[in-house]
């Protein structure tokens, strides 16, 4: 995996839009009724709901350079094989919703969006590898997403935003949500464990003595090679916590390395920069039948493609 990378002294002259697709997917799953049927009796409520989060971002933005990131394996990438319990609490998805999944990858190819999806890897690797490569060619970016995990991209320009709840922040925010600095997000999470991605963490560990312990060492490689000073800090329990941390120093190590986002994936759509596309007529004429979108969200989706709507007689 290579490093996450600081952000350049100049300031950026354009933004990337990068979306975290499968939170609002799932969202929509489940806050939308699955009586909402496509044209195949299959239930669309995800697909409904997916539209018109994009829709309002697409409208909102008005981004010139987007892609938006999808977990193709849903239940598999290669931490597994590194872990075999990585995100094994999670049930896996119901054929419904795999179905829908397509058609939202659709819809956005269909809007002239670059879709990023990869069997190896998840959405967060596809995310951070355009973050990183990106920046390198004078981008900022714009996460849209509110997962913790992606905090630990943040470069100096980037921004992160939780859409739904209409907040933004930067690299300079991270220490007042999380207690810590963004780059220390994979160390914070390898201590203190990730229960949404079934990552245990050192037991005895919490959040304030992780943040306590990185906010002193600065990372969790310097914390292990340094690990004879703990019990010398002004930490309560100290000692235990020194002894926790050489019982479990490779399950530490294993579990940054499953926390930490890749950013060397090769992406398509890489060399324009992710740059918005035209949209497809007749793939986005056939999705609406298919997924049985109403009048105004056909027209919607019309313009926001750039397209001609001609609604049926």
């Amino acid at each position: 995996m290579a490093a996450v990378t600081g952000a350049p002294a100049a300031r950026p002259s354009a933004t990337l839009y990068l979306v975290d697709a499968s939170l609002y997917v799932f969202r929509a799953w489940h806050s939308l009724p699955p009586d909402l049927q496509g044209a195949d009796g299959w239930p669309a409520n995800a697909v409904h709901g997916f539209a018109r989060f994009l829709l309002e971002l697409l409208d909102r933005a008005r981004p010139q350079h987007i892609a938006v990131a999808f977990d193709e394996a849903l239940d598999d990438c290669f931490r597994n094989r590194l872990y075999p319990a990585y995100k094994a609490n999670r049930e896996a998805a119901p054929e419904a919703l795999r179905r829908q999944f397509a058609h939202c990858r659709a819809l956005c190819r269909a809007l002239g969006l670059v879709v990023l999806a990869d069997v190896e890897y998840e959405a967060d690797d596809l995310i951070g590898s355009a973050c990183v490569q990106s920046r390198a060619a004078g981008f900022r970016s714009v996460l849209v997403s509110a997962d913790k995990d992606l905090s630990q991209l943040l470069g100096e320009h980037d921004e992160q935003w939780d859409f739904a709840r209409g907040q933004r922040w930067g690299a300079a925010g991270v220490p007042g949500r999380h207690g810590v600095e963004a780059h220390q997000m994979a160390d914070f999470l390898a201590l203190t464990g990730d229960a949404v991605d079934n990552i245990p963490g050192v037991p005895g560990i919490g959040a304030k003595t992780a943040a306590a312990l990185l906010a002193h060492f600065g990372s969790l490689q310097a914390m292990l090679e340094r690990v004879d000073e703990i019990p010398f800090l002004r930490l309560r329990g100290a000692a235990a916590c020194a002894a926790r941390l050489r019982g479990h120093r490779e399950q530490a190590l294993l579990y940054r390395q499953l926390a930490t986002i890749a950013c060397d994936v090769q992406l398509p759509g890489a060399g324009g920069h992710f740059r918005r596309g035209n949209g497809d007529a007749d793939a986005l004429q056939a999705l609406c039948e298919a997924v049985r979108f109403g009048p105004m969200t056909r027209r919607r989706l019309h313009e926001a493609a750039g397209l001609a709507f001609a609604p049926a007689a």
